[in-house]
């Protein structure tokens, strides 16, 4: 391979030991906030454990090594897991237990490697065709802001009595997190997330929030809590319905952040190892993060930051990472700790970050510079925004089953259609 004289070290270049593992521990921590996050929020929604902290942990960096490994490791990418499927698996729990979600994630990772055969067939223009700015700007933005009841019913400021400790640890977990994302330099300005998450779990402890009986309750040393297909859960068609929509909106997330991964290490990903690798190793760890239990996984900015800090994409330092992951899903103490985090301090990093997930869909909208003088687009985008918001739910009876397709998925199939189906009106005023 030519030398790339922009990085440090290269995809297929080896750090010393000392300094990969320094390297990979920046990694891991960039990872680790938003990762756990996932399994924290949507048991919030759920009022229930559906998925696992050390599960989720072990199937991130799982997935990270199947990744490299369908990638002939050419792509230093990390897969974590996913906010956009927060509200999906909790709403997939509720219609279908866990068989739901397991599936549910499990048809994502297929959706993925279908795509990815069809891009090698065909390529990939015609993803764009199929899911445009249009419909992906609106689907973000109902993933956001369909979590914002969650952020507000955690900080308790939902028409309740109002507890004061809460309010005032939610302010402060919110504030650190908001001026470590705008004031912090270099790797602080990165994990924004798990800073905010330290304040106000510091700041708990002092007004007395934390109960540490679930850290004496766990050993040193515990296996993860895998949940086996066909052992664990059967076919749970309203899962799939449920959860598998959102794929489309996530492939096309892949999509763009291996061209943003591409211009930091002056490498063409799409064009090799090819979008066709990138999103077959993407999609076999997500199935397998389903069938073991776990949350999807998705391309992690936080982690291709690390490797725009550092000028180091050597995919070794990744795969260590991955390693490192995994070594920590089964120390249950660590995970005891976690599972101490009082709600008012995930209400406040949520307030942030449900945000943050709802204006990357209007970014996507301003950036793309739809056009709303189109009468096509403003009924594709205030269609999605509403069905996605109200509540919306169509039922599927037939003699055995009754199958739900509800919300964000709903949102997401009428969005494509429309898109599909509309004529473009400014074109035509034109002729």
């Amino acid at each position: 391979m030519k030398k790339n004289n922009y990085l440090l070290y290269d995809v297929d270049e080896t750090p010393p030991f000392g300094k990969m593992f320094i390297l990979a521990l920046q990694h891991v921590l960039a990872m680790f906030g938003a990762t756990i996050l996932v399994p924290i929020l949507v048991n919030e929604i759920a009022g229930c454990e559906v998925l696992t902290i050390p599960v989720a942990l072990f199937t991130s960096g799982l997935g990270t090594l199947i990744y490299i490994l369908c990638t002939k490791g050419k792509s230093p990418v990390y897969l974590g897991s996913s906010f956009a499927f927060i509200s999906p698996i909790a709403y997939a729990y509720l219609a279908g237990g866990k068989s739901g979600v397991g599936l549910g994630i499990f048809a994502v990772g297929l959706i993925y490697v279908i795509v990815a055969i069809l891009i090698k067939i065909f390529g990939h223009d015609w993803i764009h065709k199929l899911i445009p700015p249009v419909v992906i700007g609106p689907m973000i933005m109902v993933i956001g802001l369909g979590l914002a009841p969650t952020a507000i019913s955690e900080i308790g400021i939902n028409g309740g009595d109002l507890n004061l400790k809460y309010l005032i640890v939610a302010i402060v977990s919110f504030i650190v997190t908001a001026i470590t994302a705008t004031r912090a330099k270099g790797f602080l300005k990165i994990i924004p997330f798990l800073i905010g998450i330290v304040s106000g779990y510091v700041l708990s402890i002092i007004l007395g929030l934390v109960d540490f009986t679930s850290i004496q309750k766990e050993s040193y040393f515990s296996i993860p809590k895998f949940i086996l297909p066909f052992k664990d859960y059967a076919l749970s068609l309203k899962g799939i319905l449920t959860i598998a929509p959102i794929a489309l909106v996530t492939i096309a997330e892949h999509l763009g952040d291996h061209m943003a991964l591409s211009t930091i290490i002056k490498k063409d990903l799409i064009k090799d190892p090819g979008l066709d690798k990138t999103l077959l190793g993407d999609g076999i760890a997500t199935s397998v993060a389903g069938l073991l239990g776990g949350p999807a996984n998705t391309t992690y900015g936080e982690n291709t930051s690390v490797v725009g800090m550092t000028k180091v994409a050597s995919v070794k330092v990744i795969g260590l990472a991955a390693i490192i992951a995994i070594i920590i899903s089964f120390f249950g103490k660590i995970i005891g700790v976690l599972a101490t985090i009082p709600s008012p301090v995930l209400g406040g990093i949520s307030l942030l970050l449900y945000g943050f997930i709802a204006v990357n869909g209007l970014k996507v909208i301003v950036q793309n510079q739809i056009d709303f003088d189109d009468v096509k687009n403003v009924i594709v985008v205030s269609t999605m925004l509403v069905l996605g918001l109200g509540g919306a739910v169509i039922s599927i009876i037939t003699k055995n089953t009754n199958i739900q397709i509800s919300g964000m998925s709903l949102a997401a199939i009428i969005g494509i259609i429309l898109n599909l189906i509309l004529p473009n009106t400014k074109k035509e005023t034109n002729k």
